[in-house]
């Protein structure tokens, strides 16, 4: 059993997946006090995903894609600018997911849901695909 979980827990997939959750959770919280406090349902999303971007870039050069980080210089510049574009990719696809979900009528909490799910699997390929192929790392 021990085996399993730590075979589970090597799985790059499921490391995105957490730092993903990490990321979410800044997302999310910053996302309610944002709501809370009045802010336009899609201005908070905006908001909040940026703070989320930031924590997902901790977190995913640090334990999902260590190996993969290029060395400090140009290799680095053009990850982080990858990563970025990538992040606001997600951040449109949020944006506009909540945008058009509130001036549908549809509570914006439910909309932020139905965007996370979107943006996670657009992020995902393009971080595993794109920003952090062995390549750019070399």
């Amino acid at each position: 059993m021990v085996a399993i979980i730590a075979r589970v827990a090597d799985l790059r997939l499921v490391r995105y997946l957490l730092a993903s959750v990490g990321a979410l959770a800044v997302d999310m919280a910053a996302f309610l006090a944002l709501l809370a406090l009045g802010a336009w349902p899609a201005a908070a999303s905006a908001a909040s995903y940026g703070a989320g971007i930031a924590a997902h870039w901790l977190m995913s050069s640090r334990a999902v894609f260590a190996d993969t980080v290029a060395e400090a210089g140009g290799a680095r510049t053009r990850q982080k600018v990858l990563f970025v574009g990538s992040a606001l990719l997600g951040l449109g696809l949020t944006t506009g997911i909540v945008f058009a979900g509130h001036n549908a009528g549809m509570d914006p909490r439910l909309a932020k849901m139905g965007a996370i799910v979107i943006s996670f699997v657009a992020t995902w390929l393009l971080r595993s695909k794109l920003v952090f192929r062995r390549e750019l790392a070399e």
